[in-house]
């Protein structure tokens, strides 16, 4: 487990993929258990750890994941999550292009429980949940195009669902439309970063993710400094 930031309110960590945040009927350790061990051990608590889940990502998905370690944060972190008052940037890979290079997309979205899918409409349905995201085409090569998304809601597989209605499946997700998996089981999206307001300090908090050790993740260097074309070959 990687800690990208603590304190004694917050504690944030790079999730891998194939890690669950919270446990599921799978009984994998859930991340939130190795974090409280973590915990536990480094500060030498005694009895139960307290951790809250402020938010959380896919099981396929790497990225930024958050944890509130008092109650007094974790209320303030959900308001602020609620209230939109945090900024999440993500990034895509995908084997399509856009039509365009960047946009705004709305749609309405219905989540399947018993397929634990989402579908996308144009027009609001039945038990529908309105879902914004906005994307950029920050890199490209013949094979490979790399989309950074910034989420303006919070539904069920929101990117994953969004981009493949516009045709973009993520690389790797064949639940959405993936030509094929990736060897990892992962799909390539990341949590890069995450921006709010410290809920007890107040201070400004920026925390980005490293990118995952592959060959395809890595092309795309730091800063949108895309180099996928170099490297499209070997994926």
């Amino acid at each position: 487990m990687t800690v990208l930031y603590e304190d004694n309110h917050i504690i944030v960590v790079n999730k891998q993929s194939g890690e669950i945040v919270q446990g599921d009927k799978t009984g994998d350790v859930p991340l939130c258990d190795t974090v409280k061990a973590y915990i536990k051990n480094k500060y030498n608590k005694p009895g139960n750890v307290f951790l809250g889940v402020v938010h959380r990502l896919d099981r396929p998905v790497h990225g930024v994941v958050v944890f509130a370690r008092t109650s007094k944060s974790l209320a303030r972190m959900n308001e602020m999550f609620r209230k939109s008052g945090i900024r999440k940037t993500y990034w895509a890979i995908t084997k399509r292009r856009p039509v365009e290079d960047e946009a705004t997309l709305t749609h309405w979205i219905v989540r399947n429980e018993k397929q634990n899918k989402s579908y996308a409409y144009d027009t609001e349905k039945p038990d529908s949940r309105k879902a914004v995201l906005h994307y950029k085409l920050i890199g490209a090569s013949e094979r490979y195009n790399l989309i950074e998304v910034q989420l303006m809601t919070g539904r069920h597989h929101q990117i994953r669902c969004q981009l493949a209605k516009i045709g973009c499946p993520i690389k790797g997700d064949l639940k959405y439309g993936a030509e094929r998996s990736n060897t990892d089981g992962s799909i390539s999206l990341l949590a890069r970063s995450i921006e709010f307001e410290h809920p007890v300090t107040h201070k400004h908090i920026y925390i980005e993710a490293p990118l995952p050790d592959d060959i395809l993740w890595k092309a795309c260097g730091n800063n949108s400094n895309c180099n996928l074309k170099k490297h499209e070959n070997f994926c």
